[in-house]
């Protein structure tokens, strides 16, 4: 089966964040436990830990179909000992935030050095800030998400995610989520379909399909390899609508939470009724 949803707002209590993807139609949701934007934010109280998973229960919606964004802040890749530390503490509080609402993943994007170290050497750091958070948490799974490979941002090839996964000490809680408009800017055709044939043999030879732990599905604004980060409405970019039927009709995305991160909110309910559409026929 299929868990589709969208990155619904957390504004006024993470608790609100189940009602939104309720009202959409969806089946599964993302969310951000804290503001994004700030390294620190106030710890969540008991009332919105209690409410939170009394609406998650209430609407069907699993932990394993819930898919938590750490900030986009942080860099576990930090080549300055001052912006890894302050980065491996937000993760860290993350990570222990999913443990408070009884999540069991957190997406993250992997880091960058910021051209001030060598690609393995930032790697190595990103999987060693990891292990430390996985050392201090327990059953939640850091899921590396994979980048268009803006600036000095790594993780937009798949051997670069193994490369991280490799050096986690504890394999069994690291995963994948693998963004489409992502992939097709980091260079790997999903436009054809012997190009998306093609890309994931590779990321199941690569990476391996026990590692994916969500997806995002997003249609492009650049193109192909131009390594630059722009969501669009599904079937209002360069990826167009067909990658869609294929994700939706192939076993190998089932039971994963697929996210929309469509830059049209307002959309995501008539996106979501699309998606299934082709779930169904």
């Amino acid at each position: 089966m299929k868990y589709i949803g969208a990155h619904v707002s957390a504004s006024g209590g993470v608790e609100n964040a189940p009602l939104h993807a309720h009202d959409i139609g969806a089946k599964a949701f993302a969310l951000f436990t804290k503001n994004q934007r700030q390294w620190v934010a106030k710890p969540l109280t008991g009332e919105s830990i209690k409410k939170f998973r009394e609406n998650c229960e209430k609407y069907g919606f699993l932990p394993r179909h819930i898919l938590p964004h750490d900030s986009y802040l942080i860099n576990l890749g930090h080549p300055e000992k001052a912006g890894l530390e302050k980065s491996r503490i937000a993760f860290l509080d993350e990570m222990q935030r999913c443990e408070q609402l009884g999540l069991d993943r957190l997406n993250f994007h992997p880091g960058s050095h910021l051209n001030q170290t060598d690609e393995e050497t930032c790697l190595k750091t990103i999987a060693t800030s990891v292990n430390i958070a996985l050392e201090l948490t327990k059953g939640v799974t850091a899921v590396i998400e994979n980048t268009a490979g803006q600036g000095s941002n790594l993780g937009h090839r798949f051997e670069q995610i193994r490369y991280i996964i490799d050096h986690v000490k504890d394999q069994s809680r690291v995963g994948v989520c693998i963004d489409t408009a992502h992939t097709f800017a980091a260079g790997y055709d999903l436009k054809s379909k012997e190009g998306f044939d093609r890309t994931f043999l590779e990321f199941g030879e690569i990476i391996g399909f026990q590692y994916l732990r969500g997806m995002h599905l997003n249609d492009s604004k650049k193109g192909i390899g131009t390594r630059v980060d722009r969501h669009e409405v599904l079937g209002k970019g360069l990826l167009g609508n067909e990658i869609f039927e294929w994700i939706m009709k192939d076993d190998r995305f089932e039971n994963i939470p697929l996210i929309l991160e469509t830059p049209d909110d307002s959309r995501w309910k008539e996106e979501i009724e699309f998606l299934y559409s082709f779930a169904e026929g």
